[in-house]
């Protein structure tokens, strides 16, 4: 039998577009237009390897807000360990097109592209994304990481969310070296949904706020993808030590407000919260009582409501719960220790 080792790729096509093994090509995907009648080309990166392999999609910015994952991706494309994969690549910094011009979340319609999959050729303007998307991009991968932050005004401690029920999704997950996984449900309508349905491991990568770019979760992104390509074969060994084991929330629940008011937190994301802990309070803008927000259980701060306005109800506090709360507090000093001195890619500005 021929060793696959030894073998040569053969030329890789996508949209109409053929790449060669050993090239790279940016292709054009039309998914919408303006009410110009100007085309919204969604760019993928196509690195096609000389050797066979797994194809990986990495996508940001399916929610057009969500930014972290857009530079992410373009220190990626930069990066040495491009310069010979087996297998292929293809990086989407931007999905949601229209999201990303008009710095929201949404579609045009406010429908949301991450709840519009599998799609339909025939419905929606989101349907429509979706299904061109799909069936042009996602339905092409072997493995799929999906770029996230929190929402506006939401930060999100890096993060994996995983159905852990796949054993090769709970590979990547464990692969990409995050302290901190979450087995999350398959919400309904969205990518991860759609992909892991068809057989494609996927994992998500939460990390930081919209609308925000954040240097320690834009590295842990870029090494994290990294990780998942040596995982799966795709690069050579770049690493001198194997990637600690993360640890797996058992469960997770939001701490949400007891009445409206300003809103000041007094716990960082990634604090070890015990049982009873005062992490919180809110009280009038106009003076009176103030009402303090005690941790209903003990565990890791891993979302935070940054916004000091708030309403009745409103989620505040996102606890994820451990067997072993505090090892995973002393892994996430060394982690975020790590992440802040490592190196910046060449040719990067300082960091300052």
């Amino acid at each position: 039998m021929k060793n696959p080792k030894e073998s040569k790729n053969t030329p890789f096509e996508i949209d109409g577009i053929t790449v060669q093994p050993g090239s790279r090509a940016k292709v054009e995907l039309p998914l919408a237009q303006l009410y110009t009648q100007t085309p919204l080309n969604v760019p993928i990166h196509v690195i096609h390897g000389r050797k066979p392999g797994p194809v990986l999609m990495v996508s940001a910015a399916i929610h057009g807000d969500e930014l972290n994952g857009v530079e992410i991706i373009r220190r990626l494309l930069r990066h040495s360990a491009l310069k010979s994969i087996n297998g292929t690549l293809l990086a989407v910094p931007v999905v949601n097109v229209f999201g990303f011009i008009h710095k929201t979340r949404y579609l045009p319609d406010r429908r949301d592209l991450n709840r519009c999959f599998p799609g339909s050729e025939t419905g929606s303007l989101g349907a429509r994304m979706a299904w061109q998307f799909k069936t042009q991009v996602l339905d092409r991968a072997t493995h799929a990481v999906d770029l996230h932050t929190g929402a506006i005004h939401r930060a999100n401690l890096p993060q994996i969310r995983a159905d852990l029920s796949n054993d090769d999704t709970a590979a990547m997950a464990n692969a990409f070296g995050v302290p901190v996984v979450i087995n999350s449900v398959l919400g309904e309508g969205t990518l991860r949904e759609v992909a892991e349905a068809q057989g494609i491991p996927v994992v998500t990568y939460e990390a930081g706020e919209a609308l925000r770019f954040e240097e320690s979760c834009i590295r842990a992104g870029v090494k994290g993808v990294l990780n998942v390509m040596q995982h799966l074969g795709m690069t050579g060994s770049r690493r001198s030590k194997a990637p600690r084991e993360p640890y797996i929330a058992r469960s997770s629940s939001w701490v949400r407000a007891e009445r409206d008011g300003v809103f000041l937190s007094l716990v960082a994301l990634g604090a070890w919260i015990k049982k009873g802990d005062l992490i919180g309070r809110i009280s009038s803008p106009f003076g009176g009582d103030d009402v303090n927000i005690y941790a209903p259980a003990a565990g890791i701060l891993v979302g935070r409501n940054n916004l000091p306005l708030v309403n009745e109800g409103e989620a505040l506090y996102h606890i994820a719960r451990f067997e072993e709360v505090s090892e995973v507090a002393q892994s996430l000093e060394v982690f975020t220790s790590d992440i802040e001195k490592g190196p910046t890619l060449a040719g990067e500005p300082p960091i300052v």
